[in-house]
């Protein structure tokens, strides 16, 4: 895949205003539920965002479930070996179908027996042959829409939207060289937050707390900013070999075949509105949100490798250090952020000047009031930023 020479890093990439006189959102943008209302209805329920890996339901039966903005939702392996993705409950009184991960035959409601096949159409419905009119084609389980990228699972609630590829623009000539598509997911936590959506993305996209919030882990980092095209914004941490482990040398020889400039450092990347894919030389790493209210969010994090690592008769103690690694950096940024969102519920609390290292901060707010209700934007601006 060759590479897009228009992406070269710059020193800083501003929306405007100007550097000096940028400011941070308004409190309210963070604290308010009618703007959370408000980025459910334009921005959640109408772009894509990450559901998981494909190799996590690889096998005809195999099934997946997690919450969403939109609900609860399924992930399901059909005996055609036809990835799916339903919403998650029966059709008869809404009752949630499958919990967790596993393997099944095929899908039975708990409360009334409903029973679906893995396509999703019903295949029986107990007691309903009394019921005049009934038929069962209308009362298959509700699709999602769902696309793939490089075995990376994206769910829309909008059949509007434009597709996957046009969201994504340009990211994948940048990230390329790593070839997601032959990596597997090894790894997987969650973290319940006390604080809004936007802020873990924010500080997942800025390097100025790194020297102060993870002293004594990952340290001052210096990064380098990108232009793109496209619903995503990305920056590089200036290393030559992975910093997906701490203070030692990487288990893991970098990936073969990566670009001058993938070798140069690590890809901190948002695809908006809800998720980033960290790539290092070595390795792939995502931060997924899942907003539950305005101060409330279900952070996912999870690690790629590429298979032929997973093959390794030693993976597991080399990959050891990755997973503390990512874990412990995300309870740090989310200490932070809880004791931020503190902060900003006080009536006191202004917008202030911003960084030049916070200019990701300001494209990805920019991004996100340029989907709200103008009315709302204009309010809040009204508060002074």
């Amino acid at each position: 895949m060759s590479m897009d020479t228009t992406l070269v890093p710059e020193p800083y990439v501003w929306s405007e205003p100007p550097l000096g006189d940028a400011k941070s959102a308004p409190t309210r943008f963070y604290t308010d539920p009618a703007v959370f209302k408000a980025e459910v209805t334009h921005i959640h329920l109408k772009h894509w965002f990450f559901a998981g890996r494909v190799e996590e339901v690889p096998n005809p039966g195999d099934y997946k479930t997690l919450q969403s903005v939109g609900g609860p939702v399924m992930l399901v392996r059909g005996e055609d070996g036809v990835l799916r993705a339903f919403a998650n409950f029966c059709r008869h009184r809404a009752s949630i179908l499958l919990e967790g991960c596993g393997n099944t035959p095929n899908i039975i409601c708990p409360y009334h027996a409903w029973n679906y096949r893995l396509d999703g159409s019903l295949a029986g419905a107990p007691g309903m042959r009394e019921v005049p009119k009934f038929e069962k084609p209308p009362h298959g389980l509700i699709p999602i829409r769902m696309e793939l990228w490089e075995g990376s699972i994206f769910l829309n609630y909008d059949d509007g939207a434009p597709g996957l590829m046009e969201h994504l623009g340009n990211m994948p000539e940048l990230v390329g060289s790593h070839r997601l598509g032959d990596m597997v997911k090894t790894w997987h936590m969650e973290i319940e937050t006390r604080c809004n959506w936007k802020l873990l993305l924010e500080n997942a996209m800025e390097t100025y707390h790194t020297g102060i919030v993870h002293a004594a882990t990952v340290g001052a980092q210096r990064s380098v900013s990108f232009p793109t095209r496209g619903n995503w914004h990305v920056i590089q941490v200036q290393a030559r070999r992975s910093i997906a482990v701490l203070g030692q040398e990487p288990p893991f020889p970098a990936i073969e075949g990566l670009t001058e400039q993938a070798q140069q450092g690590t890809f901190f990347t948002v695809i908006e509105p809800t998720v980033q894919f960290v790539y290092a030389q070595d390795c792939m790493w995502w931060l997924a949100v899942r907003p539950i209210a305005v101060d409330r969010t279900v952070l996912s994090v999870g690690g790629c490798f590429p298979k032929a690592y997973t093959e390794l008769p030693d993976f597991a103690e080399r990959a050891g250090p990755y997973y503390n690694r990512w874990e412990a950096v995300a309870l740090e940024d989310v200490g932070i952020l809880e004791r931020q969102q503190v902060g900003l519920s006080s009536c006191l609390a202004r917008p202030g000047p911003l960084s030049w290292r916070d200019d990701m901060v300001l494209a990805m707010n920019h991004w996100v009031m340029a989907r709200l209700p103008p009315a709302l934007v204009d309010d809040m601006m009204a508060d002074g930023w």
